[in-house]
Parts: structure tokens; sequence; C-alpha cells
């Protein structure tokens, strides 16, 4: 499913239930930073209004070592329509801004990943929320504790401030 046109986002959001969700923004290609900047106004102007941002991160790859460094950023955003169509709302976007998916954990111009769609459990096969690898990788829980400290992981149920005492990711992450 593709879209192009999403109508206006305040008279919808306005008028239904809202749920909070936090997005992982990553780019390491074709000056990240700005595509990070891009990312964040299509998000605003195609899925929903930011709600908070943390900083940008440097961080060390994870995963596949043999590529550039990432900047990250944690989004917060209030929507009003499935997890299924935010998943397709976003892919749209990494396709529309150029991303390919060559190699897993591969150098990419743009990845968003759904960290947390409210406090919802999805187990499908093409969607999984929370994000799995949540817990394990600093680079998303460092500033994902910039903006939701005290948010709780619904499966398990400990704040974000706990979850990152307790990770064992030892890759670099610093505020840029």
């Amino acid at each position: 499913m593709k879209y192009s046109n999403f109508g206006s986002i305040a008279s919808i959001q306005t008028t239904l239930n809202l749920t909070n969700v936090f997005l992982l923004l990553g780019s390491n290609l074709e000056d990240p930073g700005k595509q990070l900047q891009i990312a964040r106004e299509l998000i605003a102007n195609k899925v929903g209004a930011l709600v908070q941002c943390s900083a940008v991160y440097w961080s060390a790859p994870w995963g596949n070592e043999d590529q550039p460094a990432f900047l990250n950023q944690v989004i917060q955003l209030s929507i009003a329509y499935s997890s299924d169509d935010l998943l397709h709302r976003l892919l749209f976007i990494e396709q529309e801004m150029g991303r390919q998916r060559l190699v897993k954990w591969g150098s990419r111009i743009i990845d968003i990943d759904i960290l947390y769609y409210g406090q919802e459990i999805i187990a499908q096969s093409h969607l999984k929320i929370p994000h799995a690898e949540i817990a394990n990788r600093r680079f998303v829980l460092i500033p994902l504790q910039e903006i939701a400290p005290d948010f709780l992981h619904p499966v398990l149920n400990v704040s974000t401030t706990v979850l990152l005492e307790r990770c064992e990711d030892k890759l670099e992450v610093k505020i840029i």
C-alpha cells in the first residue's frame, strides 16, 4: 500500500483518540544530520505532529561494524490511526528518501523504527512492537531516556532508565 496524500493530519487528530508513539531515526549516509531533519519534516507532514525530539546522537555502528558511524534520534508523536497504517506511512517515507534494503544492519540513508505504539504489544509477522531490541541497544536507550525516562516497557514492565542501567551494550554513543 502506498500513500502519496495523507490528508489533513491535524483535522483527523482532533476528532479521534490519540496514541503516543516513539520512533527511532537513524542515518549514516549522505549527510546524516540532514537526512534526520528531512525525515522529521516528512513525519510531521505525513504522519503526525511531533510532541518531543531527543538530541541527535553519534553512535558506533551496531551489528555490522564495517560502515560509517550513525546519527540517531528518538522522536515522540501522537497519532490517530492503527499501527499497520503507521508502518505503511513510515515505509513510504523511507522509500521516498531513497532507502534501499541491501544488507542487514548495513549503511542506510534513513531508518525509521517503531519503538513503542502506546502500551500495545503487537506480534505479527510484519510488525513487532515494542521493538525487539530496545533493551539491548544504547543508541536507542540513551535518546529515549532523554525524552521518556519513566516510560514503562509494556513487556518488561520497567522504565527506560532501568533498561539503560541494565543494558550490556558497550558501543559508544555521544550527544552531538
